[in-house]
Formats: structure tokens, C-alpha cells, sequence
């Protein structure tokens, strides 16, 4: 089977607060977003996360959601790709929410997320 992605987010490292602050507002104004305040992260509208402090990836993340995130899970690993567990996220109830790959791709970490 295959599962269907789409782009959920690009996540962009920034080296703190203040800067992942100024480059959302950039953001917000260059495309007419609405800014929205993380923990961890400044948004600019749903399509970029600007990161507080640096995460995985070099230059930030990919976020990928899918409605099957079990049976993507699986199609990529029959790919080949494998996954780091200590960032799988579970729901309350013990199902997988979302998880980063191994490795970068363009200096990208890509996670993937459950619809």
C-alpha cells in the first residue's frame, strides 16, 4: 500500500529566542501570515516553524502528515529508511503521533506526523 504525504511545516534552526522571534515576523509580513507563539518555536501562519534554539537537522526540519502514520512508518522502512525512536511522540492512548527519520536530506531532518 502506498500512503499519500503532504508538507505540514518546514521547520527553520534558529541560534535563539529573539532571532526565531524577528525571522517569523519576517515571514508573517513577506506572505500576510498570522504569527503564532510555541514553546519551543515562533510560527509564521502553518508553513514555517522557526526554532528557538537549534533541533535536529542542520538547517531546520521537514514536516510530512499523513492519515496512516503506522502504515507509513512501515512503507519507509521497506524503503529502506529508518527511524530515530527517541523522537517518537505517542498519543495518550499509546498510538504513534509522529517520529523524526535517521539522518538529514539537504541538511533537513524530516519527521513525519499523523493527520
Amino acid at each position: 500500500m502506498e500512503n499519500n504525504f503532504e508538507l505540514e511545516h518546514i521547520g527553520i534552526n534558529t541560534t535563539n529566542a529573539e532571532e526565531a522571534t524577528g525571522l517569523a515576523k519576517l515571514l508573517c509580513n513577506m506572505f500576510h501570515l498570522e504569527p503564532r507563539h510555541g514553546n519551543k518555536s515562533e510560527f509564521a501562519g502553518p508553513y514555517f516553524e522557526c526554532m528557538k534554539s537549534p533541533y535536529l537537522g542542520t538547517n531546520g526540519h521537514i514536516a510530512m502528515r499523513t492519515k496512516d502514520l503506522d502504515g507509513s512508518v512501515e512503507e519507509l522502512k521497506e524503503k529502506g529508511f529508518s527511524f530515530n525512536m527517541d523522537t517518537a511522540a505517542y498519543t495518550d492512548d499509546g498510538k504513534l503521533k509522529n517520529i523524526y527519520l535517521e539522518g538529514e536530506y539537504g541538511g533537513f531532518a524530516i519527521h513525519i506526523m499523523q493527520k
